[in-house]
């Protein structure tokens, strides 16, 4: 089959385009023909090196093993399966719950051996993948595409949305708001929870499309007044952050929030280091959350919405999975709205 493997940390020069084996499914496991793979900031930071220091960087201490296929936002159909899978699965449309753990329900996502495919597994720069037959779920509509661009950023919005504990009719702000994870923290807050939400993007030129995702005002980080315009569209302080940006929007947030405000990060695409008055932390009584992907409840929650149709998938482009280098470079540029999908059979 044909496959994208990352040989090493570095650039776009490190995605090479190879022949490689089918994978063969294990007792527990099915072998899924990947139809759609969406693209996410974890591969491209895991292919940077961005996870951790010095020559070792990602999810687990030990790194990436070398070469590996990337990619976790996967839907496809299964076309074998294991001695221990019920042979009913085969032939099933299935979305990939993108990681193994041993954690207990509800801290899946926090266990010390919590393995990622695209990183610690081959993931869905291929025609074919092997994943346990557990963690494959229906999926949630019935196109391929559509149905892959929420697995990974929709679980990680998804889960930032319930840790703040909104309630409706409070004020939400999402940075980085046309991104795949901003986008989707938009539509959770203000559609299935009842937020208000103030949108934060680069180009104002997107400020319809914003609100028709749920955005209740839409701001530009731009602005050299953006705390005070934050403030007037509010009347005030707002409820809590949903953060992807990091530095670059951080100060504002600090300033904006309310006291006993709420501060969630997922993401550092503005600068992974900032500086922090911890007078501003305790006098303000702020809460900081710290939030990644999320558990297999949460999941379930989450593919509910999208197939009652409050989520709606945001998708900017396609590629070939063949230009998965420019896919990967497309996907860094600033402006887009929504995700960039691979698809091996184009």
């Amino acid at each position: 089959m044909i496959s994208v493997q990352v040989t090493g940390y570095g650039g776009v020069d490190k995605l090479e385009v190879v022949n490689t084996p089918v994978p063969e499914p294990q007792e527990h496991e099915v072998l899924i023909k990947v139809k759609a793979c969406a693209i996410n900031n974890t591969e491209i930071w895991m292919r940077e090196g961005a996870y951790g220091k010095g020559t070792k960087s990602g999810w687990r201490p030990e790194g990436v093993q070398f070469p590996r296929t990337p990619g976790s936002d996967i839907t496809g159909t299964i076309v074998k399966v294991g001695k221990a899978v019920d042979e009913s699965m085969k032939g099933k449309d299935v979305v990939l719950f993108p990681f193994t753990s041993s954690g207990e329900p509800g801290s899946e996502h926090i266990s010390e051996d919590m393995s990622f495919i695209g990183s610690e597994y081959d993931g869905g720069y291929a025609e074919y993948v092997v994943w346990p037959a557990e963690l494959c779920y229906d999926m949630p509509l019935s196109n391929y595409i559509e149905s892959a661009v929420f697995s990974v950023s929709g679980l990680t919005a998804w889960h930032m949305v319930e840790q703040i504990n909104i309630h409706p009719g409070e004020t939400i702000m999402v940075t980085g708001a046309n991104g795949g994870v901003g986008s989707l923290n938009v539509q959770i807050a203000a559609r299935v929870f009842g937020a208000k939400v103030i949108a934060i993007v680069g180009d104002l030129e997107l400020e319809e499309k914003m609100k028709d995702l749920g955005a209740a005002h839409v701001l530009s980080y731009k602005s050299s007044v953006l705390a005070q315009e934050i403030l007037h569209v509010n009347g005030g302080p707002i409820d809590s952050v949903l953060d992807v940006v990091g530095d670059a929007l951080f100060s504002t947030s600090l300033e904006v929030l309310k006291k006993g405000g709420k501060f969630c990060i997922s993401g550092s695409a503005g600068g992974q280091k900032a500086e922090l008055d911890f007078r501003t932390l305790y006098l303000k009584h702020i809460t900081f959350y710290g939030s990644v992907l999320g558990t297999r409840e949460e999941f379930h929650r989450m593919l509910s919405s999208i197939s009652e149709g409050k989520i709606k998938p945001v998708i900017d482009r396609t590629f070939p999975l063949k230009e998965a280098r420019e896919a990967q470079e497309y996907f860094k540029k600033s402006g887009k709205l929504g995700k960039v999908v691979l698809l091996p059979e184009q």
